[in-house]
């Protein structure tokens, strides 16, 4: 006999059961998943917000082109990106999750989208 990893129950079933309900199963996911800490959490929203607003640009065969200042209207910040990505010809883009921006001449970015 096991016990939950949850609440300490004794756990009635499957041999290889691990909570005795889904209500111990989702707090016990819920504690290990949250966010440890509030810069974790802003950091996780500003990314996700960077995101939306790449997504939101017009894309066509795979890529956009707009401007800093627009980008930067809309609310986007950055300092925030998920990686960056140094190509054989010098060129630099930093990717939020599967869009990059890379900066052109002047005021202008152009975006790509990872399929």
């Amino acid at each position: 006999m096991q016990n939950c990893l949850e609440c300490g129950e004794k756990i009635i079933g499957r041999s290889d059961k691990k909570f005795c309900n889904d209500g111990c199963r989702n707090a016990f996911n819920n504690k290990n998943n949250k966010d440890s800490s509030n810069l974790m959490r802003n950091i996780n929203n500003k990314l996700r917000k960077n995101h939306r607003i790449l997504s939101e640009q017009k894309f066509v065969d795979g890529k956009a082109k707009t401007t800093r200042s627009k980008l930067t209207t809309e609310g986007i910040d950055f300092e925030f990106f998920t990686s960056l990505k140094i190509y054989k010809n010098g060129a630099e883009y930093r990717f939020v999750y599967d869009i990059g921006y890379k900066f052109l001449e002047e005021d202008w970015i152009l975006l790509v989208r990872k399929e």
